[in-house]
């Protein structure tokens, strides 16, 4: 996808997600375990500020990720004794503007740190997209809201097929050397294909997919469909985020 459209599709789920929120309890708990609405906003908002620091001042966030690494300081990277401030949506709101207009200053293919391996700027941008969807899933959830997918999804579904070797790795597997064939039946219809000569397939509905990859809802209660052993280890296993390897929610 072009890159302006993506920062689009970025800006849109974010605006869905502030939608729901007017009025609403930010301390309401949601199905992340100790994790409240406002605790949600806050780690988006906090992961927002540190993109703003990796597209304007790599260099400084190369070094505190080092310092962090090199502490072994992992837990909750700072950002929860900020999720309680009565000002988070607005903080949120603030970081995510910045961090947009930071995106639309550089070149899709630059690339930036992160935690772990450098990325391109348009793999950054996805994955914040992705994790805006995922964390508003909870929101959602916490709040009783039934979302209507949209074709924001791909954006969602790419990354969680990119990250088929990174499932293995982080749990200490070797990836397979062929990764399954995926074709997805997005919200408006369309088929969306990944890996044409794969190793088996999985199919199904893509929200399903990126409710599996993303980890908010158990493998038996999708309609996804895994042919072969390689598809049906991966989705045992299929994490689209960075981070410990964890299990899908029950």
């Amino acid at each position: 996808m072009p890159w302006g459209p993506l920062l689009d599709d970025l800006v849109a789920e974010w605006a869905e997600l502030d939608g729901w929120l007017d009025g609403v309890d930010l301390e309401t708990p949601t199905p992340a375990e100790g994790w409240t609405i406002a605790d949600q906003l806050g780690h988006l908002a906090y992961y927002d500020e540190r993109e703003v620091l990796a597209l304007t001042e790599p260099d400084r966030l190369r070094v505190e990720v080092a310092a962090m690494l090199e502490s072994g300081d992992l837990a909750d990277f700072g950002e929860v004794h900020r999720s309680r401030d009565d000002e988070v949506r607005g903080w949120l709101a603030a970081a995510r503007a910045d961090m947009v207009a930071a995106f639309r200053g550089h070149d899709p293919k630059d690339r930036l740190p992160w935690y772990g391996p450098d990325m391109s700027a348009r793999s950054a941008a996805t994955a914040r997209l992705m994790e805006t969807w995922a964390h508003g899933q909870d929101v959602a959830d916490a709040l009783g809201i039934e979302r209507v997918p949209t074709d924001r999804l791909r954006h969602v579904a790419h990354l969680g097929v990119v990250t088929f070797g990174w499932s293995f790795l982080n749990r200490g597997e070797t990836p397979p050397q062929v990764a399954p064939r995926v074709e997805l039946t997005g919200p408006s219809g369309d088929t969306w294909t990944w890996n044409e000569d794969g190793d088996g397939s999985v199919t199904g509905p893509a929200h399903d997919f990126c409710l599996l990859v993303t980890q908010r809802a158990p493998r038996a209660s999708l309609s996804l469909v895994a042919d072969g052993e390689t598809a049906n280890r991966w989705l045992d296993i299929a994490q689209a985020f960075a981070g410990v390897a964890t299990d899908n929610r029950t």
